[in-house]
């Protein structure tokens, strides 16, 4: 699906749902969705209106380190922009309430 994407529709906190990874893209879920259980923490990131960023990784303590940024809608790419990372662009394959589907 391409095109325009609504930027309401992304802001919230999207966690990863790698059980559902395929070849070709990476499954993202609401943080209120049922998950499996997991041994570590699992990838998020937190999309504000605002355009600010929060993204959650598991770190070596099995907590979660959180790092700052930024984020940008254009067409059906969203950018990320970190702290402590290079710029990232992602194409959106899908997005709907319960589910965000990024391309690889």
């Amino acid at each position: 699906m391409a095109g325009k994407f609504d930027k309401t529709a992304l802001c919230r906190e999207w966690v990863h749902s790698g059980e559902e990874d395929t070849e070709n893209e990476t499954v993202f879920r609401p943080a209120d969705y049922d998950f499996p259980l997991s041994r570590r923490p699992r990838e998020s990131f937190q999309l504000k209106q605002d355009g600010k960023l929060v993204k959650g990784e598991g770190s070596a303590s099995d907590g979660v380190q959180e790092t700052q940024g930024t984020w940008k809608l254009k067409n059906d790419e969203i950018a990320f922009h970190l702290e402590s990372e290079p710029k990232q662009i992602r194409q959106i394959a899908s997005v709907g309430e319960n589910k965000l589907v990024l391309k690889k």
